[in-house]
């Protein structure tokens, strides 16, 4: 709702939610690999992880949309909305990973809460951001708009 009300699209908000499956994936894989189990910390992890991917999202297509009222064609409002917008994407993952290093390498009490959420979180951002930039754009040239107003421009 609250994605709807800020674009005014509900095309434009599941752009925005389709980031929670690309973070998904990697804090999946990212447990898999370390042989963590699902726990509560990790389930935290996850709710925080999601919190981000879709922060990158709203940058994202929020970037987008500017572009395009500034009467940029789709394609190129693609490109270089995600040219630009690199930069910030990656600051907003690229801070939340480092910061979670040390408790990934946390070995005294308390650890075994520490770790299982700094796994999801940080393989989470590896998928969930790398996903973003690629993808999202060209979901967002494709799906962002109903087809009559993209053959218009």
């Amino acid at each position: 709702m609250l994605l709807f009300s800020t674009f005014g699209s509900v095309r434009q908000a599941l752009l925005i939610l389709s980031n929670i499956p690309f973070a998904l994936v990697g804090g999946i894989v990212a447990l898999w690999m370390t042989g963590e189990y699902l726990s509560v910390p990790a389930s935290v992890g996850f709710i925080a992880l999601l919190g981000i991917a879709v922060l990158n999202g709203v940058v994202l297509v929020s970037y987008f949309n500017q572009l395009r009222s500034e009467g940029m064609k789709l394609a190129e409002v693609v490109v270089q909305g995600a040219k630009r917008r690199l930069r910030p994407v990656l600051m907003t993952a690229s801070i939340t990973a480092f910061g979670l290093i040390p408790l990934l390498f946390a070995t005294g009490p308390g650890s075994e809460i520490q770790r299982p959420l700094a796994i999801v979180v940080i393989g989470g951002l590896i998928t969930a951001t790398a996903l973003t930039l690629m993808l999202l754009p060209i979901l967002y040239l494709r799906f962002a708009f109903p087809k009559r107003e993209i053959s218009h421009v």
